[in-house]
């Protein structure tokens, strides 16, 4: 809609509305609707015409008023509320003196609410035969034209309430993520899991490899780093003998933006204590199957064009396999030599610090080589301990952590391993951290002394998950990107102003 055309609706809206404030009391707050459009639909499915004017059942809807068809002396209109829409029949001569012209001139996008008796008009369409009408609330801004929808994709993350309004789909997205939400907290209560809420400003940043964002508290004059993961928290708590806990909740990463990412998502993270990696994932993989139950009773899923396999199941191989297996012209007895990955990936054109050792380089070639071609989903186990801090060592392959990470679609879904709860060995995991860190490493780890401490008073022997809500959500509404199914991504500042 061109500016000039839009800027004379909302003129012609914005005197509509002084004309209601100067008649009635604008923007009344005593309605009480008595149903919900999907529940008429549903309580009068197999009534006819004649058993609707029989019981004549008085009903007050309310919503949004999404179409308008104006005939003489009758006219249809349709609202939608939270549920679903519901038709309008509105007589004039059936509405009190004055009320008819009234009810013309409301726009699409008001709010309204309508009384009357349920109906089925000839063409047996469920209606509210309407003896009053209030306007509710007035939309001084036009909805996006009726056939056009709000198509651009930067608009509909900018003004996800418009969004919301149009596109049926995208409120379908946001019940998918809600109900997959209380299935992982139902599924895991019955398991005895105590979920918890842990700090998301943290003196010390923590639990993943991941640049944080920094923030200053004046009363105490300290700086703050907003959680990049909760899991040095989360694994206290074992330590205090709170043997299975999970919190569902955001963190924070001061990196990069694409359709797989954002600097605030959601994740699921537990810990179980005398559980060990295999039994983690064992717990993922019921946890993903079921979520996939809610969208589909065969756990089949259509994602982008591909048909995701849940109900199988899921593959299991280590990464060093995987390397194997999708790289066939390399010589798979020296996937643990630095200077010959090195040189693989220096073929490629893939950079690595020359801080990087073996099992850093192994992931480097995994990911470039591996990671898009998992499209099934499958388990990559076996991760190499350079590149993983929290883990605990395989105790034959001390070169490797017993820790897996579930890809499905191309991409990681859930990161679990066996705990590491040796508290010098952790400590001296952390010590190389710093080192990484001080040789110009971004994203490494901090020293913690105090989760140090606590492993010093003794942990028992877990098991720890995280699993991306946002990329599961993805996977689950064939959503290609994560903004789809973020209610607020962050975009920059509109029109490209400068954020200040």
């Amino acid at each position: 809609m061109a500016d000039k055309e839009e800027h004379r609706l909302i003129a012609e809206r914005r005197r509509k509305l002084d004309d209601w404030r100067q008649q009635d009391s604008a923007y009344p707050n005593d309605i009480k609707p008595t149903g919900l459009a999907q529940q008429l639909h549903e309580r009068f499915a197999d009534d006819d015409a004649e058993a609707l004017e029989k019981s004549a059942v008085a009903v007050t809807v309310a919503g949004r008023l999404m179409a308008k068809r104006v005939m003489g002396k009758s006219s249809f209109a349709v609202i939608e509320d939270t549920s679903g829409r519901i038709q309008l029949f509105v007589q004039r001569d059936a509405l009190p003196d004055g009320l008819y012209p009234t009810f013309k001139s409301w726009d699409i996008g008001d709010i309204i609410a309508a009384s009357g008796t349920m109906y089925r008009t000839n063409s047996g369409e469920l209606s509210v035969r309407v003896d009053t009408m209030r306007l509710i609330s007035k939309s001084l801004r036009p909805l996006p034209e009726k056939f056009h929808g709000l198509s651009d994709r930067e608009q509909r993350y900018r003004q996800r309430y418009v969004d919301l309004i149009i596109n049926a789909e995208s409120r379908e997205v946001f019940r998918t993520r809600s109900a997959v939400i209380r299935y992982l907290r139902k599924t895991l209560d019955q398991r005895d899991f105590l979920e918890v809420e842990t700090p998301m400003m943290q003196p010390i940043p923590g639990g993943a490899i991941a640049r944080p964002f920094i923030t200053h508290h004046n009363t105490l004059d300290m700086q703050l780093y907003l959680r990049i993961a909760p899991e040095l928290y989360l694994k206290r708590l074992i330590v205090g003998g709170l043997g299975r806990v999970y919190e569902i909740n955001r963190n924070f990463r001061n990196e990069g933006i694409s359709t797989q990412h954002n600097p605030e998502f959601t994740m699921l993270e537990l810990y179980q204590a005398y559980a060990d990696y295999e039994d983690i994932m064992d717990l993922t993989e019921e946890l993903v199957r079921g979520a996939a139950r809610l969208c589909n009773a065969d756990a089949e899923v259509d994602y982008q064009g591909e048909k995701l396999d849940f109900a199988s199941p899921f593959a299991r191989i280590t990464m060093e396999q995987a390397v194997a297996s999708h790289n066939p012209d390399l010589d798979a007895t020296r996937l643990r030599d630095p200077e010959y990955l090195r040189r693989i990936l220096d073929q490629r054109d893939v950079s690595c610090e020359d801080s990087y050792g073996a099992g850093k380089l192994l992931t480097e070639l995994f990911e470039q080589s591996v990671e898009s071609r998992l499209l099934a989903p499958t388990f990559i186990t076996a991760y190499p301990t350079e590149v993983s801090p929290l883990s605990r060592c395989n105790d034959e392959d001390p070169f490797l952590t017993d820790r897996f990470e579930l890809f499905i679609a191309g991409r990681e879904i859930a990161n679990g391993f066996s705990e590491l709860n040796d508290p010098e060995d952790q400590a001296a995991r952390f010590r190389a951290q710093v080192e990484a860190k001080d040789g110009g490493d971004e994203e490494a780890m901090y020293f913690d002394d105090d989760y140090v401490r606590a492993l010093e008073y003794g942990m028992p022997p877990a098991g720890g998950l995280g699993v991306g809500i946002d990329r599961l959500v993805m996977l689950l509404t064939d959503s290609a990107s994560i903004r789809d199914v973020l209610l607020f991504p962050l975009l920059r500042p509109e029109g490209g102003q400068d954020s200040k």
